[in-house]
Order: C-alpha cells, then structure tokens, then sequence
C-alpha cells in the first residue's frame, strides 16, 4: 500500500487546501489528513476537524486525523522544526511513503520523515487564497469558502428597537437588497395576543435562536435579523416581571457583528400585538441601556424609513468593503 500525508491546521479548510487532497488521493492508496490544533487556535478545533470530515467523507481512502499540537518550536530554523515533526509522525501513524504539500516546509518534512515529496501548485495559481487571507478578509475570498464553512464567516446584522419602527420590513428589503437570508421576529409566529406566560417565552428564546442557525446555512455573506433574545428578556421584564434564565443562556450563545438601534421618530403604527404607543419613550430607553449595560455597540438610526434604509446600507456597505 502507497501511503501518503497531508498536514495543516485547515483554518478555515478551503477549496486550496481540498483540490490539494483531491492531487494527493489520486496518487496513493491512502491519504492521512492530519489537523494539528492548539487551545489558542483563533477557529475552535472540533469545529475545523468537522468541516474536514465532511469534506472528505466521500472517498474512503482519505483519512482525516487530529492532533494536539503541543511539540512544535516555532523560534528554531525549518530544517530543525521538520524533525520535530517527523519524529511526531513517525510515532504517530503508520510508515508514510509520500508527502504531498503546496508549502516550503513540504520538500524538508519530507526528507527528515524519509518519504518521497510531490509538490501542488507551490506558486497557488490554480487556487490563489490562502486560510489567513480567508480569515482576514473572507468577503473578498468567499468563492474558495467550501459551502460547509461559510456559514462561520457570515455576519450576523441585529436590527433592533421596541414596537413600529419599521424594523420587519427594513429587515426584509436589507436582505431583498443583498440577495441574503432574514430572520423574522419569530414570537409573532407562535403569538396571537400579548397574554403568554414563562413557558411561552422560552419557547419563543429557542424558536428564535433555531431560526437563526437554520438561515446561517445558506446566508450569503450577511443575515438579517429582526431582534434578538434581549428583545425577549425585555418584553418578559415588561409583561411577566421575570426573565427565564434560559434566555440569558441563548444571549451568551448567539453574538452580532453590527446591532442597528432604530429611534422612535416615526409614527405609531397599531397592530393586533402592539399596545405600548402610550410608553414609547421608556421603552426605546429601556433597550438603549440593555446594550449600553453589555457595552455593545450599536448604531442609532433615525429619520424616515427611507432614510433608515440608506444609512443601514451605507454601513453594510462598508462591512463588506473591508470583509
């Protein structure tokens, strides 16, 4: 049996790193895959070691593997570091006959481990993107993000405030614009009137939580969500005097990267679920001072919903220029 060796930390994994593996499984019976992993590694390990899997899972002769990277010294020279490695290797999986790497540490590994090296594409013309410039940049690089991984790069957008100003529909026409996925305010699905109890609201935490993880998935770079789980805290505060302390549970799992604070100078638009127009004004200050108190930043948007519309793009626009 022709065995051969991939290494890396695949931080992301990339359409670079994959067409890599597909060159190396073509020229040998089996194909280890090893991702090395440190506990400061900036994209959780797990996470990265199932995108590989995934990607991998097709072809019975690629062997995807972990391990914890706890032996390398990045202070010595090259030649000194490959041996480190090899002896690593050499203790870790089978006898390794080729090593195949678009890396200058490949043709060097390769000889302290006794194996022949085949290089791919060095220059990385045929896929010209590498993991840090991903993580940097991932907007710029989005076509070589594998579908799987993509979802970890999309950038959640919160668009929040209380009762009728205008964020449902602001939520729909952003995400119409930039051909992405929205989240609705889920409670009013599951919701006919403001009567609900406990058990009614954790149940709205979670539906809106799912709802979110659900649309990551095919996202396209951005997604737009109409409130979020302090909404929830809020309103159970206001009409329960309690919050669930599943709730503060949902919070700490679920972050965004831009929260939109949407002011109340627009009129009050009455529906079947809205009946706080008398107290507009502590509302909106009660959820200013909820993300003042957790020191997120937000953006206050104001004017006319035209003019709410144009300085939500503007700053998009802006996240995707430096994405």
């Amino acid at each position: 049996m022709k065995r051969g060796l991939i290494i890396g930390k695949f931080m992301p994994v990339h359409q670079g790193h994959l067409a890599l593996i597909r060159f190396a499984a073509e020229r040998c019976d089996e194909l280890i895959v090893s991702m090395s992993y440190t506990p400061h590694d900036p994209i959780p390990a797990a996470l990265r070691f199932s995108w590989l899997q995934a990607l991998c899972q097709d072809n019975p002769a690629i062997k995807p593997a972990l391990v914890a990277d706890d032996f390398d010294d990045e202070s010595l020279p090259l030649p000194q570091r490959t041996k480190i490695w090899s002896a690593f290797i050499q203790k870790t999986y089978p006898p390794i006959d080729v090593v195949f790497s678009s890396e200058v540490y490949g043709e060097p590994f390769a000889m302290n481990l006794g194996a022949a090296y085949i290089p791919f594409d060095p220059p990385r013309t045929q896929v010209p993107v590498s993991a840090t410039f991903i993580r940097q940049h991932p907007f710029r690089h989005w076509e070589y993000i594998p579908s799987i991984v993509r979802p970890y790069f999309v950038r959640k957008i919160c668009i929040y405030g209380p009762e009728s100003t205008g964020k449902s529909t602001l939520t729909q026409r952003l995400a119409a614009h930039y051909q992405t996925e929205f989240v609705p305010e889920v409670a009013r699905e599951l919701i006919t009137s403001n009567d609900f109890t406990a058990d009614d609201i954790v149940r709205i935490g979670h539906a809106q939580h799912a709802r979110i993880e659900q649309k990551l998935q095919t996202a396209n770079k951005l997604l737009f969500c109409d409130t979020d789980v302090i909404t929830t805290q809020l309103y159970s505060r206001h009409y329960l005097n309690i919050v669930p302390e599943v709730l503060y549970d949902l919070e700490r799992q679920m972050t965004y990267d831009r929260y939109f604070l949407l002011d109340i100078d627009v009129p009050w638009v009455a529906d079947d679920l809205r009946d706080l127009g008398h107290m507009r004004e502590k509302m909106f200050t009660l959820f200013r001072r909820a993300l003042e108190q957790r020191n997120i930043p937000y953006i206050l948007v104001g004017g006319t919903y035209t003019e709410r519309e144009t300085t939500i793009r503007n700053e998009i626009d802006r996240l995707l220029v430096e994405g």
